[in-house]
């Protein structure tokens, strides 16, 4: 396969103006661990290839490279702006969620098991994409993402928003730190643990939990691509399923949104 493949939600794709995808780890040039499609510029995989790789997703999305903008992810709740001037390939700052109201540019995050999170206000032409795993969810990473793109112009009860593909609620085993970390902000968000399967340990929904914090918000249409990237390794990296095997190198899916008009 030589283009890259990717998944859709329906209400983003149809949404007039807009382009995005939830990448799989199909259709790339990488080899090994990071076969085929990963785009993660800084893990140990061969730089070029990811570039390769990079522009594939980017063109897929009817886009040149130079469009797709990521970031230095760091598990925190720091946004950035792509603003007139924009940034080099491989040199966004450190944050986890990243706004624009720049048409032609695709705004990209890479995950594996983590939730990759894409919004828009079609009405307002501005567009968001967030790296929600836990710890970013809980501390807030996903309203600070609404509240940039409102600085922008946008609406909470005019966005569109799509948790994509994540590691999922039957593959997720927590301990009590995490449980704990969440039930501190909310006593309420204990329905999104089921029993784990060993004691003193819970299975967590990470994406319904995401799905949750932006209903909360007030986003005025929510969607989930229900996809458990531990599960399915033919389709997607995973960071536990590679802890599980005993480690090793590992790759990362992108997931990138554009304002096309």
């Amino acid at each position: 396969m030589n283009s890259a493949e990717f998944l859709t939600t329906p209400a983003l794709a149809a949404a007039t103006g807009l382009r995005h995808g939830f990448f799989t780890r199909r259709g790339g040039v990488s080899e090994g661990p990071w076969a085929a499609l990963n785009c993660s510029l800084s893990g140990q995989d061969d730089r070029e290839r990811v570039r390769e790789n990079r522009r594939r997703a980017a063109d897929a999305l009817g886009l040149p490279a130079t469009a797709l903008h990521g970031l230095t992810q760091v598990h925190g709740i720091a946004v950035a702006e792509v603003d007139a001037a924009g940034w080099r390939e491989g040199e966004g700052p450190r944050a986890d969620a990243v706004v624009t109201r720049r048409p032609g540019i695709a705004l990209g995050i890479v995950t594996a098991d983590c939730a990759p999170v894409l919004f828009a206000d079609p009405e307002a032409g501005v567009i968001g994409a967030a790296h929600a795993g836990w710890r970013g969810a809980v501390d807030g990473v996903i309203e600070a993402t609404i509240a940039a793109m409102a600085g922008l112009g946008a609406r909470p009860q005019r966005m569109l928003a799509a948790v994509g593909p994540c590691i999922g609620q039957a593959s997720y085993e927590v301990g009590p730190d995490l449980r704990d970390a969440v039930l501190a902000r909310d006593p309420s968000d204990a329905r999104h643990f089921a029993p784990g399967r060993r004691e003193d340990r819970w299975q967590f929904d990470l994406p319904g939990y995401c799905a949750a914090r932006l209903s909360a918000a007030g986003i005025a249409r929510v969607e989930t691509a229900s996809l458990d990237t531990l599960a399915e390794e033919a389709s997607f990296f995973s960071h536990r399923r590679r802890t599980l095997a005993g480690g090793g190198p590992i790759g990362h899916q992108l997931s990138a949104i554009s304002i096309t008009v």
